[in-house]
């Protein structure tokens, strides 16, 4: 696995166990390094969404769309 999927796979792990703060920390160190993977946008969107930060979590989501307007997993 290279560095993004490590850091997406720990981010994952969190978001399930409901540690949403870590999570969105591994999406965002994803993030920093392909700003342009919009499925990295929805996992940022969906620990936003956990923590309550709606209007954050629609920004990601509509960075995702911007990104892939088909992304049919864009929330």
């Amino acid at each position: 696995m290279d560095k993004i999927d490590d850091l997406v796979s720990t981010g994952k792990s969190h978001l399930e166990n409901g540690n949403f703060e870590n999570a969105l920390s591994f999406f965002e160190q994803a993030l920093l390094l392909n700003p342009k993977n919009p499925d990295l946008w929805n996992y940022k969107g969906a620990a936003l969404r956990s923590l309550g930060r709606y209007a954050e979590s629609m920004e990601c989501f509509n960075n995702s769309l911007k990104l892939d307007p088909r992304d049919k997993f864009s929330s």
